[in-house]
């Protein structure tokens, strides 16, 4: 499937006429789809210059910040919804910016690449680190600064005081719910404080 279908089931857990923030928002196709297919209102943040223009020509809200330097613009509850796709491996300080996330939204979605699919693990198995759709890198190029497993949010969502109310996984953009840990190469989870 595309990356439409993907952005499509990402949609889904966002309710129609959310006040939606998306962190890391790129060029904002996904909110641009949430205003235009599901009625949503909102903000994207991104840092890199060409994606900022990119949001605007969309129609869509962008603040232009680091999300290292964290939340502190947003008071509490500001957002029904906020999105970290495809940002967690890139954070330094992923357990604070989680917080941050559930302290400045109701509810939350994150998805990120998992590295526990078994391509990624056959990879490693043979002596090389993987280069995969969704972890498209070489090692010595790779913007990500870490890597996570399905199994290995569950645990940070725990210690980070999250309810998880949903999670699945997503590959070529079908929903996977058995063993998404071992069949799944991107995992996304819906959570809030707990």
């Amino acid at each position: 499937m595309s990356e439409r279908a993907q952005l499509e089931r990402i949609a889904e857990l966002v309710p129609h006429g959310s006040r939606v923030l998306d962190l890391g928002c790129g060029d904002g196709t996904l909110l641009a789809f949430l205003q235009a297919e599901r009625g949503c209102s909102g903000y994207g943040v991104e840092l890199d210059d060409t994606k900022v223009i990119e949001c605007v020509k969309r129609g869509v809200n962008v603040i232009q910040r680091n999300l290292e330097e964290g939340l502190s613009v947003f008071e509490d509850n500001s957002f029904d919804v906020v999105l970290q796709l495809d940002t967690l491996q890139n954070l330094r300080n992923t357990q604070a910016l989680l917080k941050e996330t559930a302290r400045v939204g109701r509810t939350a979605v994150v998805s990120f690449p998992n590295f526990g699919h078994w391509s990624s693990r056959l990879s490693v198995l043979r002596g090389r680190m993987p280069v995969t759709k969704a972890l498209p890198y070489q090692w010595f190029d790779t913007p990500n600064i870490r890597v996570a497993t399905f199994a290995d949010f569950e645990v940070l969502a725990r210690q980070c005081g999250l309810r998880v109310l949903e999670s699945f996984g997503l590959h070529h953009g079908e929903v996977v719910r058995s063993w998404p840990n071992l069949m799944a190469s991107t995992a996304v989870f819906k959570f809030e404080r707990g």
